[in-house]
């Protein structure tokens, strides 16, 4: 199980490095916002060889600007490339997807996509994880991801419990993709979350105090991972 970290800024980035992949945002432009290229430039180019995700938005179906803004976090040198789908329709989710995918593996065959939906897509009337993830097997997506959409200190945890999580988990990887959970988790979560075994877990506010609009605390990177590997 990796750990992601979500900075915000460069000066955030240099306080994640411990992190297995640091994850660049903008949370003032939502749950998955995208943060300009050259915040993405400038933090690979001191993350070295540390993996760099690169959030695209929470996207509306408009498979065109999704595909450009891929393309655009693959060629800033993002690793990983991240999309939350912020909409219903299962056609529009191919659609989308499809277009993503295309954008990016043909000339980035080595980067990653991922596909978030949302542990609360009940209250956001989106797409549910579960259809999200077989949609996005099916058009060659690399990782299927939980997220929460909005951000009001509710975990991933209160809208979707262990166990089925451990189930989203255990179907991702019949569907030969991998697994990222995240969505305003704590460090209560943690020993659930070695159970359900993801590939990756993605935090802000764990690291920050609790207060994803605070700082990254570096000392908080690194006790998430003591706990992860022990």
């Amino acid at each position: 199980m990796e750990l992601l970290v979500s900075p915000s800024s460069l000066e955030e980035a240099k306080l994640s490095l411990s992190a297995d992949i640091v994850d660049v945002k903008r949370p003032a432009e939502g749950s998955l916002g995208a943060n300009f290229p050259w915040v993405i430039r400038s933090i690979k180019a001191v993350a070295g060889e540390k993996p760099i995700s690169a959030a695209i938005g929470d996207f509306p179906p408009k498979p065109g600007t999704a595909a450009l803004s891929a393309y655009g976090a693959a060629c800033a040198g993002a690793d990983y490339v991240k999309i939350g789908l912020y909409f219903s329709d299962f056609d529009d989710a191919r659609l989308v997807i499809r277009s993503v995918v295309q954008a990016v593996k043909p000339e980035f065959p080595e980067k990653i996509v991922v596909i978030a939906a949302y542990s609360d897509y009940e209250r956001l009337g989106t797409i549910s994880p579960f259809d999200m993830a077989v949609i996005a097997a099916e058009e060659g997506a690399d990782v299927s991801m939980i997220d929460t959409g909005i951000k009001d200190g509710k975990s991933t945890f209160e809208f979707m419990d262990e166990a089925l999580l451990t189930s989203f988990t255990r179907e991702n990887r019949r569907l030969g993709m991998k697994t990222a959970l995240a969505g305003s988790l704590v460090f209560a979560d943690l020993p659930h979350l070695k159970k359900i075994n993801p590939d990756i877990i993605g935090v802000r506010g764990m690291v920050c105090g609790g207060d994803r609009s605070c700082v990254i605390n570096p000392d908080l990177v690194e006790k998430a991972l003591s706990i992860i590997r022990s």
